[in-house]
């Protein structure tokens, strides 16, 4: 391994500390985006069953606001009602929704440093062949004759073509993690929206 850096020479370095950060950045979200932390499947069930006869009290809403991201948008509409139980449907959907564009924010965290990686990384690899290149052009002799430096031609193809293929090692990866993040970022986000909206119905019904 250690060859092959190094006769892809200098311009590699940067592809690597892009691969170190996109492994890190795909791990964290692997850990961060699992759905019980973010939308557990029963939870919104349990919260209507807690409110089928009265709002819980503050207790029970500072516990469903640590379980998760859609725990934090439900407690938000509970926190309201509990502030100001003649709240209008406009304001508590309004609480909710301001509470889901936080939620929103953080599950989208590093996706678009994700996508920066797979978006650099090809050109990266191309200023690695660039360099490569102007290499391979070094080697030849001022007066054009054939020959010139054979070891300074090897290495500039080898700049050339190691750090076009590690620029795409890097970036098609980077691209479909992004990709599938991205789906799974939005699958999650119409999962607390329509949470939202049917605790939003079980409230107003609730004072009634």
């Amino acid at each position: 391994m250690f060859s092959i850096i190094q006769a892809a020479g200098w311009p590699i370095w940067p592809l690597i500390a892009c691969s170190i950060l996109a492994l890190a950045l795909v791990i964290e979200r692997f850990v961060s985006l699992k759905i019980s932390k973010v939308a557990p499947p029963k939870l919104l069930d349990e919260v209507l069953t807690v409110t089928r006869q009265a709002v819980p009290g503050p207790d029970v809403v500072s516990q469903l606001e640590k379980n998760s991201a859609l725990g934090e948008v439900l407690a938000s509409g509970l926190w309201a009602l509990n502030a100001n139980p003649g709240c209008s449907d406009a304001e508590l959907r309004a609480v909710m929704e301001s509470a889901g564009r936080l939620a929103a924010h953080r599950l989208e965290r590093y996706l678009s440093a994700l996508a920066t990686i797979a978006s650099a990384a090809p050109l990266m690899g191309l200023f690695g062949t660039v360099v490569g290149m102007i290499e391979i052009f070094g080697s030849q002799t001022p007066s054009g004759a054939t020959g010139g430096n054979p070891a300074q031609l090897a290495h500039g193809i080898s700049v050339a073509l190691y750090n076009t293929a590690f620029g795409l090692i890097v970036a098609i990866p980077s691209l479909i993690f992004w990709r599938y993040f991205r789906a799974r970022v939005d699958g999650y986000l119409l999962t607390l929206e329509l949470a939202a909206e049917r605790l939003a119905r079980h409230l107003n019904t609730l004072r009634k």
